[in-house]
């Protein structure tokens, strides 16, 4: 064979195999996306025929784009509601994937020490009700911080988020007050303050606003270096978001669903972080190309056996064993 003929050879193999290439498209949480972009790129980098395109559009998004079949699987924060499972034109399975922390996030220069926020403080915060970082309430529960005269300036989100319904699963939980008002869900109708789209605009808000609020996952506040209140959970312990803490509200769950679908906010546990969740992928049942729905599976069983050791690193808590086996026996059923 001539030199030519070996590169017109070589040239065409190389088409045909990009050709095989799985392309998987996926869209959803932003809450999950700092860990989901590492797997997703250690993945394909390890089988070179996928390629996982992702798309951090909220919780919303994903849902709307996964129940229409746009794309190949969506992400959620949020636990879809009997109603849109109904309304969704595939069969979807939830999968939990990993667990993280909301964190309420603050800018108030000068003030060094880490701020506590009772839980009734929180809400009436988000509530308009305390206006001003020298409140009476917030001062009590902060004795010794020079909290400034200043205006309380609230900022969330303003797409459907998953990260939204978590903050706002645990205000229902804590105040009735919200209870009774907002309530929880991925959208709500806020009583006060400024949207941003997405947890990376959240964070780039109260960054740069001084006197500004806001909730994130856990690893937005510690890559962009903001600071985050402790909380008093339910066992009224003083706790700061850590990967133990939201392994121990995992722990409070004593049965995990056959459908995947929990909440674990103000959990009972003695250290448990009040506002952590389960994060999960929603996954056709049965995958339109069979091709893609087997490089989907071994993604997914990769993903437990693999990437559960990468999530402390990111500041997620990696799934609890039980919960982890019943996620592998789940995925043998996709089809």
């Amino acid at each position: 064979m001539t030199k030519k003929l070996f590169l017109v050879a070589a040239v065409t193999l190389l088409a045909a195999t990009s050709s095989l290439a799985q392309k998987i498209n996926g869209a959803g949480a932003t809450f999950p996306y700092p860990i989901y972009s590492k797997w997703f790129s250690e993945f394909s980098g390890a089988n070179s025929g996928v390629q996982i395109n992702y798309q951090s559009i909220g919780s919303g998004g994903g849902i709307r784009q996964v129940t229409t079949g746009t794309v190949d699987f969506g992400a959620s924060d949020a636990p879809m509601t009997d109603e849109q499972l109904a309304q969704s034109k595939v069969k979807l399975l939830h999968l939990p994937t990993v667990l993280g922390a909301v964190v309420p996030i603050y800018n108030l220069p000068g003030v060094s020490q880490k701020l506590k926020f009772a839980p009734d403080v929180l809400a009436d915060i988000y509530l308009g009700k305390i206006t001003s970082w020298n409140d009476a309430r917030l001062a009590k529960d902060n004795p010794g911080v020079q909290l400034p005269n200043q205006e309380v300036f609230v900022v969330h989100r303003s797409d459907g988020s998953g990260t939204t319904y978590i903050f706002t699963d645990y205000l229902s939980k804590v105040s009735n007050d919200w209870k009774n008002g907002p309530g929880k869900g991925g959208a709500v109708n806020w009583p006060k303050g400024i949207g941003g789209k997405g947890n990376e605009a959240i964070a780039g808000m109260v960054r740069q606003t001084p006197g500004a609020i806001g909730y994130v996952e856990l690893i937005y506040a510690m890559q962009n270096k903001i600071a985050y209140g402790e909380i008093r959970n339910a066992a009224g312990t003083w706790v700061s978001a850590t990967i133990d803490g939201v392994t121990e509200a995992a722990a409070s769950m004593k049965t995990m669903p056959a459908d995947y679908r929990v909440s674990i906010t103000n959990a009972p546990g003695k250290n448990a972080y009040p506002i952590s969740s389960f994060t999960w992928l929603l996954i056709p049942v049965k995958a339109q190309d069979p091709a893609k729905g087997k490089a989907i599976k071994d993604f997914l069983i990769w993903m437990v056996d693999h990437g559960q050791a990468e999530a402390g690193a990111l500041y997620y808590a990696p799934l609890p064993k039980a919960v982890a086996d019943k996620v592998k026996a789940s995925i043998a059923t996709l089809q």
